[in-house]
């Protein structure tokens, strides 16, 4: 049998960059147990389009975990309480009957928001713009086995590619770093030989677009790698000082 609960929502405000926000509340009553974040958030918006009200603007496309735009602060927590999710992939089920949840946009110096629950995260498209690709010409598809890559580095190259971009390390951080993304992005080439070429430029380059761009610096306390919904480890960023110590001594 299907439950449902009461939730009180204390939803962030904000009509534009340069407007004051506020948080509203606004009750919801019978919420499916079994919707998710989203879907709760769609029938809030449905009741204040009924009444005549301005909808929440909120940021999804996918919403199966893939795109990273559904970016939110749920109780404090980036994606919610549920771990390596992101928030479209948050049930109701997580909140109890009564309760009262607060959700913010990033709170990020590099994302301003744009309006309610909506982020600039474009600061991520200028760091891959920066170095984040392999600008040799490969020619036609060559075959699988053409280049030997060991099991091992292309496991761990995998594993850093699965990140999505949605801002939660950066979100979560003290200093508002975006350390745990840039190193994704330059494991997942400077693991494989077609990423080699690049390598010290690559890692010089995504560094200063992100200092430039106002992105904290990184300090070690693990909250991006807890709170990533792609479980990257911070072992990345291990990788990422080597390159650009490299990179340097090679100037």
């Amino acid at each position: 049998m299907e439950k449902s609960i009461n939730v009180t929502l204390k939803i962030w405000r904000q009509a534009g960059p340069k407007i004051k926000g506020k948080f509203e509340i606004y009750k919801l009553d019978n919420v499916s147990t079994d919707s998710s974040f989203l879907e709760m958030i769609d029938v809030l918006n449905e009741q204040l389009v009924n009444e005549r009200k301005e909808p929440i603007a909120f940021d999804h496309d996918c919403r199966e975990g893939i795109c990273g735009m559904c970016s939110m602060y749920i109780n404090g927590q980036p994606h919610g309480p549920d771990g390596e999710i992101t928030t479209c992939q948050l049930h109701m089920r997580n909140f109890k009957d009564g309760e009262t949840i607060t959700v913010e946009p990033w709170r990020s110096a590099a994302f301003p928001v744009i309006r309610d629950l909506i982020v600039d995260r474009s600061a991520y498209d200028k760091i891959i713009q920066a170095g984040g690709f392999v600008s040799v010409n490969t020619g036609g598809v060559p075959d699988g086995n053409a280049i030997p890559v060991s099991k091992v580095a292309a496991d761990e190259a995998m594993d850093a590619a699965s990140c999505i971009g949605c801002g939660a390390c950066a979100a979560a951080c003290k200093n508002g770093s975006a350390m745990l993304f840039v190193a994704a992005k330059v494991s997942q080439l400077a693991l494989l030989p077609q990423g080699r070429v690049e390598a010290a430029h690559r890692a010089k380059m995504m560094v200063a677009k992100m200092d430039e761009l106002g992105f904290g610096n990184c300090t070690n306390t693990q909250a991006c790698e807890a709170e990533c919904p792609k479980n990257i480890s911070i072992s990345h960023i291990a990788r990422l000082n080597r390159e650009y110590l490299v990179a340097k001594f090679q100037d």
